[in-house]
């Protein structure tokens, strides 16, 4: 079959009335995620992972795993339209991808300009979805046709570079990142060895002999640590809300974004393919580009419509470009994708290569899913504006018995294991501790579930070679994964090394 009839039948699968609720449930939810400021994409799919296995138990196993990565895909990128809405009502960015929008959206809301900026942001973010979808689409199956020449050897390098490339974009401290990846990789090998049968780490724990489950910890670092910050340090919405006069732009608004969109949303999208990079680096690197290209960079950061309307559709491309290396290689690309990875394993189904030819509904189906979300994310997000605006003002004291519920019944539903219970408040309070301390969660998460298969693939390699480490450095295509993970870590580092140096000169 070719790729539009791929497409076709992923169509029929997503427009199927079950699963049309599923993305109409995952953008609202990832909608008023975005909007909460502090939840976040991370902490709002791995909150819901557990809910999405309640709510299609009574479905087949394939239809099960369609209907739920569905859902979670729209939290997903719904939470990327969502986050707008604080940073230009509340000067608060509702997940971290909207920082650059605060800077000129919240002074076209002080200038009674929120109602254009949270249009043109809607907009931008549906031209987005649809731009990075089409790159979905025409960029899926040739590169799951590469990637299924791919050997042992060859996935356990793609995996490292996995690893180093968040590893180097994640968090203010690389070194306090790869900490964190590393112990996200010792947490990996907790439990019975698969091949020896010998116990790692159990310390006679029957509970452990499985090892950790991705899906406690996920919660419970994010979710639930999330509770801990709110309590601990008293966090509150003490922004002063800016009112919202005319919705629609004007004819002139939409003049000045419509290149601004075109440019953030295919830069958002090869950005987005880069493992690591995400969304955070999408929209600042839109943001820079419209400023140095403008012929009034001055007007940046004193309401420029287009320093909204750029750094929106990038962060929404970037979420889709995500899904490329996810869906076809196996490699999540951000903290988000890898909880998404962890649910597609929940579900029996391993994404890389072999995704598209042994589960072809719901790969297709997922995809197809994008389409319908982005056409009800436009339809929700431009006549809801004002709705969504007073969900920010929910008190603290409501949404935090919320989140600790669905985290408990959550896990509880899934793993019928009171030591997961108590597992996911430690994960809490760890998830916590390290998130004041500034080390980046999302390593962590990664070597957690990336660590099983980075072993499998590298006794696999050895057992190839007869334990010779050289074939990962004699395959061509594992040695260039290795050189540019090294290159991915390394460089930022000498240029903080050099750039220390050139003010110690100018100092002296």
């Amino acid at each position: 079959m070719s790729t539009i009839e791929y497409v076709m039948h992923g169509l029929g699968t997503a427009m199927q009335w079950h699963n049309v609720v599923f993305v109409f449930l995952g953008v609202l939810i990832g909608t008023v995620v975005g909007v909460l400021p502090g939840i976040g994409p991370m902490s709002g799919v791995a909150l819901l992972i557990p809910i999405t296995a309640t709510m299609t138990a009574g479905l087949g196993p394939e239809e099960a795993a369609t209907s739920s990565i569905i859902l979670l895909a729209g939290v997903y990128y719904g939470a990327m339209y969502g986050g707008s809405t604080t940073s230009i009502l509340l000067n608060t960015p509702g997940e971290s991808s909207s920082v650059v929008t605060t800077l000129d959206g919240y002074q076209m809301a002080k200038q009674g300009r929120a109602g254009a900026a949270l249009a043109i942001s809607a907009i931008g973010s549906f031209a987005a979805g649809i731009i990075s979808l089409i790159g979905l689409i025409f960029l899926a199956r040739p590169l799951s046709a590469v990637a299924i020449k791919f050997g042992p050897a060859e996935y356990f390098s793609l995996m490292v570079l996995g690893l180093l490339a968040i590893s180097g974009l994640a968090g203010k401290s690389m070194v306090k990142a790869l900490m964190m990846t590393a112990f996200g990789l010792l947490l990996a090998t907790i439990g019975i060895d698969n091949v020896s049968g010998v116990e790692r780490f159990t310390f006679g724990v029957p509970e452990l002999y499985q090892g950790l489950e991705f899906l406690t910890v996920a919660v419970g670092t994010f979710a639930v640590g999330e509770v801990f910050k709110t309590i601990l340090q008293r966090e509150g919405n003490d922004g002063e809300l800016a009112k919202i006069n005319r919705i629609l732009p004007t004819k002139q608004d939409l003049k000045d974004s419509a290149a601004p969109i075109a440019r953030g949303s295919v830069l958002g999208f090869f950005i987005g393919l880069l493992p690591g990079a995400g969304a955070i680096l999408a929209s600042f690197f839109a943001y820079i580009v419209e400023k140095k290209i403008s012929k009034n960079p001055e007007k940046f950061g004193k309401g420029a419509i287009e320093g909204v309307a750029s750094p929106e559709s990038a962060n929404n491309a970037a979420s889709g470009g995500a899904m490329i290396p996810l869906l076809t290689l196996g490699i999540p690309s951000s903290g988000t994708t890898a909880i998404l990875m962890g649910a597609f394993i929940m579900y029996n189904v391993q994404p890389g290569p072999l995704l598209f030819q042994d589960h072809p509904q719901l790969a297709w189906g997922v995809i197809a899913s994008m389409f319908v979300g982005n056409l009800m994310l436009l339809i929700l997000n431009m006549p809801l504006v004002k709705v969504f605006a007073k969900v920010i003002e929910t008190p603290t004291k409501y949404l935090i018995p919320l989140i600790i519920v669905f985290s408990v019944f959550g896990v509880y539903a899934v793993q019928y294991s009171t030591f997961d219970l108590l597992l996911i408040m430690g994960c809490g309070l760890v998830g916590y501790f390290l998130a004041k301390n500034d080390y980046p969660l999302a390593p962590l998460v990664l070597g957690l579930i990336l660590g099983p298969m980075m072993e499998n693939n590298m006794r696999r390699a050895l057992t190839i070679s007869n334990g010779d480490f050289m074939i990962f450095l004699q395959k061509p295509v594992s040695l260039a994964f290795l050189i540019i993970g090294l290159l991915w870590i390394s460089i930022p580092l000498i240029l903080k090394l050099r750039g220390r140096n050139v003010l110690v000169n100018e100092e002296g």
